[in-house]
């Protein structure tokens, strides 16, 4: 871990900002970096967005824009919290979110995931498949879920 970066996904909940706050702890506690992931899934339908496009390209550009956006924001906020020799890589991902986190996870070594969880209970658990959970299931490095 002491080698090694910190991997904390956000979905630019209120949620995710609590367990960036734990991202941002373990990384001055452990000197390392932060990769602050952000994976845009695939829009179920265009017309839900509120946002008015002509192609879902444009539709596509768009909501990477916005991520970026919402990214370099939080970077900005993170830097001053961190120790001086300690630096915040934003990702932009698309795709599954379970499989892109596990994969980024993997190609870069993380040492650490810290992830918040949407605390689903009841009828939603079973109808909304529960990122945090099947990360800790399934990463091969430690998963910090935070409430």
């Amino acid at each position: 871990m002491r080698t090694r970066q910190i991997l904390c996904p956000t979905d630019f909940s209120e949620t995710a900002s609590h367990a960036l706050s734990y991202a941002i702890e373990m990384a001055n506690l452990y000197q390392v970096n932060i990769r602050l992931v952000h994976v845009m899934s695939k829009p179920y339908g265009e017309h839900n967005y509120g946002i008015v496009v002509e192609t879902p390209e444009e539709l596509e550009h768009k909501l990477e824009a916005y991520s970026e956006e919402k990214l370099t924001e939080l970077v900005a906020q993170i830097e001053p919290a961190l120790d001086d020799v300690l630096s915040v890589v934003p990702v932009i991902r698309s795709g599954d979110i379970f499989a892109q986190i596990l994969e980024d996870s993997v190609e870069n070594e993380v040492g650490m995931i810290v992830i918040a969880s949407h605390g689903h209970t009841g009828l939603s658990h079973l109808l909304n498949p529960n990122v945090a959970e099947a990360l800790a299931n399934k990463a091969k490095c430690p998963v910090l879920v935070v409430k």
